[in-house]
């Protein structure tokens, strides 16, 4: 057996680094400021516990562009660099001072980096690095390090008046662009917007007043918000100035209906701000809407591995040190502490919703429109939220009343039960398009429901298993079908007659329905009536919506899918056609009573609509 130590050739490991350890060549700014960071927070936990000794003055970094140069420069005041500490720190690779000094002081402070490796991001942009430095220490000799991007470095003495560290990238010929002042901008607004030191990027001209005159003064122009909303205490916040917090992160965006702040430090330590936006009948997932930091520290804003598909319709940030990252903090490495938090975010999102329900049941049914969706997705597809969500997702029916499902059960528990004791939800996707269906089952004394969600299908279908009930649209059947009693209506005609009669009526040019069918209605409901039955269109309509969201949806020929039922007992078809022995006429008469049906199912367009029309009022 033989033993020994595994060799790296730092020649070949330092192109690897450049060119393959982060994601997006733009990393590199958010590495460097993160240094920068960590830097001015040692600098202060030293100076609180008596190891750094005068005064810190302005704890700032600066960015600053030098186009005649060509160079891009970042700037701290913080704990600075020895020589020896230079040699330790920037000439071996995957040495962490953030990880010494997090040993070393545990519980003193939030420290950013961790891999050592965040540094060398400089060289994915840079044909050579200097990095000038001084440390705290009394006495202190500034020095300057240079690198030109292999592993060659030098280091000096140099002049250098302040405590700190300048990190000076000469940008290579193909990265002149971060010389532009619009891209730094926007990416300082991407990585650092929430950062916990203050961080300069040129000035900006303010009016002060002096006595009696105004007078305009150039200031820093500082680009972050070192105290973002959800590192504060929820009790200490106004309903302004979350929906001001919410303004920032989304400026064109509409006032969010409420809000959730996280706020956890065991078994984790997490903290956030999740928001309720306006989703009402838009079903799409919305992505970059929720952005996840670590200390602060823009990570990402697809958080799909730490937030359940339904909570990606929310807005808002997640902060939490204790999520597991990869090396060039792009994205999550799969971990349990990652189940754990996303099933702690979707309990906090139960319970709000809950008691946004039994604090102001009215304010809540105001919103259900908007949050609606919401609810029903996440009811769908996850067991977890839909355990709680049941108690507090509401029906609303034609009369635009609301009502708890166990409510709804019991109200109809008395007049919808068919011949089995099933329980029948009715419903309507459209009030307008089913008028006489709905005002057909009210003067029944059933109640319909509105289920017009571009989810309800599948709502639906959680209700019959969740909830023990059966749905039927009213335009799926009969009325005397869709809740079947179990009495039966006599029918009128011989079966030669009912022969006949489906005969005619199949043999309409106008007739596309898959059956027709002669059925023993009573007198007063409508000689043809068009149903959809509700199994196949149900099923087709969710095939399509499925196909519509991943963008390869086409013509479903099962979508217009319809039957038509002949009322066998209705005056104008046991009589009137019955007793007509003129073929011409008989047939124009099923042609007219089957496009009043199309008509009431507007279903009936074009130069048939036309037709029917000119032919009507030929007859007035």
């Amino acid at each position: 057996m033989q033993s020994g130590r595994i060799s790296v050739q730092t020649e070949n490991i330092f192109p690897i680094i450049k060119k393959f350890l982060y994601s997006e060549q733009e990393i590199f700014l958010r590495e460097l400021i993160s240094n920068a960071v960590d830097a001015t927070t040692k600098l202060k936990v030293l100076s609180s516990k008596g190891e750094a000794k005068g005064s810190l003055g302005e704890l700032k970094i600066e960015v600053v562009i030098d186009k005649a140069a060509g160079t891009l420069t970042i700037r701290d005041r913080g704990i600075g660099m020895n020589e020896e500490e230079v040699q330790k720190y920037l000439n071996q690779l995957a040495f962490s001072s953030a990880e010494e000094f997090i040993n070393k002081y545990k519980g003193e402070a939030s420290i950013i980096g961790h891999f050592g490796l965040g540094f060398y991001s400089a060289f994915m942009v840079s044909d050579r690095v200097e990095v000038v430095t001084k440390s705290y220490r009394e006495d202190s000799i500034p020095v300057k390090w240079t690198c030109n991007g292999d592993t060659e470095f030098t280091i000096e003495n140099t002049d250098k008046a302040e405590r700190g560290t300048d990190i000076i990238l000469h940008l290579s010929d193909d990265c002149k662009e971060y010389l532009e002042h619009s891209k730094i901008e926007s990416l300082l607004e991407k990585f650092c917007k929430f950062l916990p030191i203050p961080i300069q990027f040129g000035t900006k001209k303010e009016t002060i007043k002096e006595g009696d005159t105004d007078q305009e003064v150039e200031t820093d122009r500082i680009i972050n918000n070192t105290d973002p909303l959800w590192k504060k205490t929820p009790v200490d916040l106004t309903d302004e100035q979350y929906k001001s917090f919410y303004n920032e992160l989304y400026p064109y965006a509409e006032e969010p209906l409420f809000w959730i702040h996280l706020n956890i430090d065991f078994p984790f330590n997490l903290t956030g701000i999740l928001y309720f936006p306006k989703i009402r009948q838009n079903f799409e997932v919305q992505k970059n809407k929720i952005h996840l930091y670590s200390n602060q520290v823009f990570v990402t804003d697809d958080v799909k591995e730490i937030v359940p598909e339904f909570l990606m319709l929310l807005h808002g940030v997640i902060d939490s040190p204790d999520i597991p990252l990869n090396v060039s903090r792009s994205y999550l490495q799969a971990d349990s502490n990652v189940r754990k938090i996303s099933g702690y975010i979707t309990k906090k999102v139960a319970e709000k919703l809950s008691e946004l329900f039994k604090k102001d049941r009215k304010d809540f049914q105001n919103k259900w429109t908007d949050i609606s969706t919401f609810v029903k997705y996440g009811l769908i597809s996850d067991e977890k939220f839909a355990e709680k969500a049941m108690a507090f997702t509401l029906l609303e029916n034609s009369e635009k009343e609301y009502f708890t499902i166990e409510e709804y059960k019991e109200k109809i528990k008395d007049s919808q039960k068919d011949k089995d004791n099933r329980l029948i939800g009715l419903y309507t996707n459209d009030l307008k398009l089913h008028y006489r269906s709905v005002q057909h089952a009210k003067e029944h004394g059933y109640d319909v429901l509105l289920l017009n969600n571009v989810l309800d299908n599948h709502f639906i279908q959680q209700l019959e298993m969740k909830a023990e009930m059966t749905f039927k649209r009213v335009d799926s059947d009969t009325l005397n079908h869709l809740i079947d009693k179990g009495e039966q209506t006599e029918l009128v005609l011989s079966e030669s007659e009912q022969k006949t009669i489906e005969e005619l009526f199949k043999s309409l040019p106008t007739n596309k329905a898959s059956k027709t069918e002669v059925k023993s209605l009573s007198p007063n409901d409508p000689p043809v009536l068009i149903v959809k039955p509700e199994f196949m269109r149900r099923m087709t309509e969710m095939q399509y919506m499925m196909s519509a969201m991943k963008g390869d949806a086409e013509d479903n020929p099962f979508l217009n899918h319809f039957e038509s039922v002949i009322n066998g007992n209705h005056p104008l078809v046991s009589q009137k056609l019955i007793a007509e022995s003129d073929p011409v006429k008989q047939k124009e008469i099923a042609d007219y009573l089957f496009k009043l049906a199309l008509l009431d199912q507007h279903m009936l367009q074009g130069e048939g609509l036309h037709d029917f029309v000119k032919k009507s009022l030929e007859r007035v």
